[in-house]
């Protein structure tokens, strides 16, 4: 075997379509583009959302609604949970850290303390934000709800 005698396997490579080149190739004539139209013609570009002069469907459906860029969206967490994570790992202190490395948190999230369930002991929370419930409840049992 040579260089120069190197050949691709039988069947696996095709030979290019040859549009345009008269009747008898069986490609001829309008060479498979179809009878007249835009997308017949050379030089064819589609605008995105063009549907031939038809009313396009961004502008035949009205605008609605409003979208605040300056919402705060807080991540919600209960006391329960917060109950369960103290008893878990036996810490008195809450804080965003300690959500951060257990998973429930992320770096760029705002906690809130919703105050569902019940509080077992003292325990001192750091947040972004308090229910007035859960407030009186981490106040109650001693503990210390501060805000970041």
């Amino acid at each position: 075997m040579k260089l120069n005698e190197l050949k691709p396997a039988a069947g696996s490579v095709k030979s290019r379509k040859r549009i345009g080149r008269g009747a008898g190739s069986g490609r001829g004539g309008t060479s498979t583009r179809g009878h007249k139209g835009a997308k017949s013609r050379s030089g064819y570009k589609f605008k995105r959302g063009f549907e031939g002069g038809q009313m396009p469907l961004q502008r035949r459906v009205p605008k609605f609604g409003f979208k605040n860029p300056f919402k705060v969206t807080y991540k919600p967490i209960n006391l329960d949970t917060i109950t369960e994570l103290a008893q878990q790992f036996g810490v008195e202190t809450i804080d965003l850290n300690f959500l951060q490395e257990h998973g429930l948190a992320s770096k760029k999230d705002l906690i809130k303390v919703l105050g569902r369930g019940e509080l077992k002991g003292k325990i001192n929370v750091t947040a972004h934000a308090f229910s007035k419930s859960a407030k009186e409840a981490i106040e109650k049992t001693g503990g210390t709800a501060t805000i970041l």
